[in-house]
């Protein structure tokens, strides 16, 4: 089945492209920016010690909107975002290193920093599924993400498309840059799914487990997600592309609850007399320790043509098997 299921996916991810385009791999082109409009540090931000402002102190909320499950169709209204939320458990701090903060694959930017950890923009750039919204209480209200970035199974080019069929790790993420909270912090919703066959539904206590995956990658080391305190701390070294980052995490209480009310898939991730989430977010404060000589973008080849939707798609489904 699973042959099928790959050509039917990878099919419907070109029958809207051009043949005679060229895709930038890497780059979720349905949702980030187009570079002279990428997002940076602005002079009026204000960052607060802790490096980004409580979305509940400013109005906003620590859990996302998802769009409202109709389970007799095993599908969601993308236009009814009354269903349950997915916890925000991971930030990275708007004090981090000013070139990683800049929402773009090149120069260091933030997607080169999520490559130096194995994830990778949407499958060849095209988004599946429904989007989510969050409230960061920056003015902004609830949105849809930025963008969803995938463990890419250590191929960087076409990683994603595994993990959009297999399932894994995955995120979402939104930026905290409005008027009202302007502190440029980087909020995370990450969580481990299961396979595109079973509706890319959470693992059991896959919202923590995801959280802790995605930190154990940062720092090769293995995150004991059962036995976490709120004074939990860890260092990461990784690298992409010439670029070197030092992560400190630190794992923080009073953001989230300790709880399974109101989160999304949580008769199946809360499991065994645990929580669907346990309370903790990991804050990543970033500090580049190497840069490379010249700029660059995130992948040294050039962008690959886009052939013919159908062969390619043979191609890919091949290499995820």
């Amino acid at each position: 089945m699973v042959l099928p299921t790959c050509l039917l996916l990878l099919s419907c991810l070109y029958t809207s492209v051009r043949s005679a385009e060229f895709l930038e791999l890497g780059r979720d082109s349905s949702y980030r920016q187009q570079e002279q409009n990428i997002w940076r540090r602005s002079s009026s931000r204000t960052i607060p010690e802790n490096g980004f402002f409580d979305p509940v102190e400013k109005g906003g909320s620590m859990l996302t909107q998802s769009a409202k499950h109709i389970p007799l169709l095993l599908l969601n209204n993308p236009t009814d975002f009354s269903g349950q939320g997915e916890p925000l458990n991971v930030i990275i701090s708007g004090a981090s290193d000013p070139t990683v903060l800049v929402d773009q694959d090149m120069d260091g930017g933030l997607g080169n920093y999520f490559l130096s950890f194995g994830f990778s923009s949407e499958c060849l750039g095209q988004h599946i599924g429904n989007s989510q919204r969050a409230n960061l209480g920056d003015g902004q209200g609830y949105h849809n993400e930025t963008a969803v970035i995938r463990w890419n199974y250590g191929d960087p080019q076409l990683g994603s498309c595994k993990e959009t069929v297999q399932g894994g790790n995955h995120f979402r993420y939104w930026i905290q840059d409005g008027h009202a909270a302007n502190s440029g912090a980087i909020f995370m919703a990450v969580s481990y799914e299961l396979p595109l066959a079973q509706f890319h539904d959470i693992v059991p206590n896959g919202y923590n487990l995801g959280r802790d995956y995605l930190i154990g990658n940062i720092t090769k080391s293995s995150v004991p997600t059962l036995s976490l305190v709120n004074t939990t701390s860890y260092t990461g070294t990784t690298s992409w592309n010439g670029y070197t980052y030092q992560s400190h995490i630190k794992y923080t209480p009073n953001l989230l609850q300790n709880t399974s009310v109101g989160i999304n898939h949580n008769l199946s991730v809360g499991v065994n007399g645990l929580n669907a989430v346990d309370g903790l977010v990991a804050v990543i404060h970033i500090a580049i320790t190497q840069k490379p000589e010249t700029r660059n973008s995130a992948f040294s080849s050039p962008s690959l043509p886009l052939y013919g939707p159908l062969a390619l798609a043979l191609a890919m489904t091949f290499s995820l098997l």
